[in-house]
């Protein structure tokens, strides 16, 4: 049974997700880049850890980290914007290492749907990726380097769009003109709802599985965001018309099925 899980990376997700745990009696280490974060994790309870990986090292205390931790949670997403992109698949081959020699048997690590093309097609968990982007690249070979070690079992949860009270498309959107993709279906899913799904997996002991995880709510882009921003009283997008939308349909059906969840925030 887990009684202590580490978190690596404690942002947008990871430091709500730690406070859930720890509300259901989980011991949890949670890691941060920031000295300023360390005090807000603390003051939440979490053993806080400053840590900072990248393609040729490990800063900080990783071994005291994952030491006594039964599950890992791998929540830090590839750095791939500007100028300063990083090798995200070999900062993940830096760390298995430590996990090996760890008490770490168990790993979940957050993906993202992008790992599958927008080929206007239904996607499930038995769809073969084909990244179309470099971050869906660098996910989906971090995700099969996770999953063909032998010495811990690793659950793979691919998120759709997340989006929170403090976070959402639409405040890049409004606006904004000749936005592509109109007719696409949208593939989001609330905060709350990604922190539930982890949960669920850990209840039932879940591991070795792969996760598709949106809402089952899939309006086209154009409906949506018109709404969207309607509701919040901000400058609807204008969108491309007359050119064809490529865009992809995500089922959640086995995270319903197999993990019995019921999702919370289904209208977004």
């Amino acid at each position: 049974m887990i009684k202590q899980i580490s978190i690596l990376g404690c942002g947008w997700l990871g430091l709500p997700l730690a406070k859930s745990l720890i509300g259901n009696a989980y011991s949890v280490k949670g890691s941060t880049t920031s000295k300023k974060k360390i005090l807000l994790l603390s003051d939440a309870q979490i053993n806080a850890y400053l840590l900072e990986l990248s393609s040729n090292q490990i800063k900080g205390d990783v071994v005291s980290f994952l030491e006594n931790s039964e599950l890992l949670i791998i929540d830090v997403p590839p750095k791939l914007r500007g100028i300063a992109n990083e090798n995200f698949v070999s900062k993940i081959e830096i760390l298995i290492p430590f996990i090996e020699k760890s008490t770490v048997k168990k790993v979940i690590f957050i993906s993202s749907t992008s790992v599958y093309p927008d080929d206007n097609s239904i996607i499930s968990e038995e769809t073969i990726p084909k990244p179309e982007t470099e971050s869906g690249r660098q996910l989906w070979e971090t995700e099969k380097l996770l999953q063909k070690n032998i010495l811990f079992k690793t659950t793979i949860v691919r998120f759709g769009g997340l989006i929170g009270n403090d976070r959402h498309p639409i405040y890049f959107l409004a606006g904004k003109q000749n936005v592509e993709n109109p007719d696409a279906p949208i593939n989001l899913i609330h905060q709350i709802d990604c922190i539930g799904i982890i949960n669920q997996i850990i209840n039932l002991d879940c591991f070795g599985e792969t996760f598709n995880a949106v809402a089952p709510f899939h309006p086209s882009r154009k409906e949506y965001y018109s709404q969207t921003a309607s509701e919040s009283r901000l400058a609807v997008p204008e969108f491309l018309i007359g050119k064809p939308s490529n865009g992809k349909t995500i089922s959640s059906e086995k995270v319903e099925t197999i993990l019995n969840y019921k999702f919370i925030n289904i209208s977004l």
